[in-house]
């Protein structure tokens, strides 16, 4: 049976170009690291606990000091324009009237300032974080920062797993290396080192290190997340860097196409950072069943990427709304059903390897 989210998928490839689906849905390489991701959920399985009253449960969870209605957070994605006209305008609103967190692209299709004042139509206290690419000329990383923190944002979220483009076949099938007439990647208009209001290319380079971070974090005071951990000893470095918290991520699949599947590397992760900080996860997620299964392996919250774009694709506003409506129900019955009466009781003794008991 199909899920409710994968049915928005299914929709929304009915509804998209075939080019802009790909780009979306696709992976790296042979997109065995996309494949991973979900299936990784697959081979576990939840031990649920009986008889205990779980009434009165809520699942509001704080984010670095921001409320949300559930620990899930929607995960940067790019060029939501290529998914609905209204784009990020809309996504910022759908997210907001769910309560949670966005993660606004640095490749969005509407500049930060607008997000966030859409995100606010809806309700005055929305909370919105910037993701950001390190770019070699400091002053346009400067500048990216500033407008970030001018736009009201409440966390900046580093991604570290770029030094370089994953190499993604289906885009190479159809061509598809830049946006539609009319389209622009909006937070690269008019940086230091362009002419007047110009739109740069984002630039990924492997000259970027720990160094390199160090200098962000002495640039703001906006909390720092540190997305695309996947090794533990990574992890610990983020915490001697003072990074507020780690998002174990592979890039949903789209950098390295045997990069380890989120869900395997958190324990190890979870085990090294012991407490010391948040650690987030994303790339998966498909079910309320996976944010407890992640939960209960050590995150703190989950993100969720393409299901998001997928609701926009097919209702707009109110489809991504839907689409984290429904995830937040999926998560409270699971909870229930799992006599989980407290997010804080969630644990590594609930979770075992799917057949493993018929093994024995």
């Amino acid at each position: 049976m199909t899920s409710p989210l994968a049915a928005f998928e299914q929709r929304a490839k009915e509804l998209l170009e075939p080019a802009h689906y790909d780009y979306f849905a696709g992976g790296a390489g042979d997109e065995t690291g996309l494949a991973e991701n979900e299936q990784a959920f697959r081979r576990l399985a939840l031990l649920p606990r009986v008889l205990r009253d779980t009434r009165g449960r809520s699942v509001v969870t704080d984010l670095l000091g921001d409320p949300s209605a559930m620990p899930v957070f929607v995960s940067p994605t790019a060029f939501h324009r290529l998914a609905h006209p209204e784009g990020e305008w809309a996504s910022a609103r759908g997210v907001a009237a769910a309560g949670l967190v966005l993660v606004a692209s640095m490749a969005g299709t509407v500049a930060i300032d607008a997000v966030t004042a859409a995100a606010r139509e809806v309700d005055r206290d929305a909370r919105v974080w910037f993701q950001l690419y390190l770019q070699p000329e400091r002053a346009a990383t400067v500048e990216l920062i500033r407008r970030a923190e001018r736009a009201g944002c409440t966390a900046l979220v580093v991604t570290v797993d770029s030094p370089a483009l994953g190499r993604r076949a289906r885009d190479d099938r159809h061509g598809f290396h830049d946006l539609p007439v009319g389209l622009f990647a909006e937070n690269l208009r008019g940086l230091p080192g362009t002419t007047g209001s110009a739109v740069r290319q984002i630039v990924m380079s492997p000259e970027f290190n720990w160094d390199h971070l160090a200098r962000i974090r002495e640039l703001t005071r906006l909390p720092l997340v540190l997305k695309g951990i996947l090794h533990p000893e990574d992890a610990l470095l983020a915490v001697e860097y003072g990074v507020d918290a780690i998002l174990v991520s592979n890039h949903g699949g789209r950098q390295l196409d045997v990069a380890s599947a989120t869900l395997d590397a958190l324990p190890a992760i979870t085990a090294a950072v012991s407490g010391r900080i948040p650690i987030y996860l994303d790339g998966g997620i498909r079910r309320g069943s996976d944010v407890v299964l992640a939960l209960a392996l050590g995150a703190t919250a989950v993100g969720v990427g393409r299901p998001v774009l997928w609701g926009l694709a097919v209702g707009g506003e109110k489809g991504v709304t839907e689409v984290l409506d429904t995830l937040r129900a999926e998560l409270e019955h699971a909870l229930t059903m799992c006599g989980i009466a407290d997010l804080a009781e969630l644990n590594a003794g609930l979770v075992t390897v799917r057949g493993a008991a018929a093994r024995c």
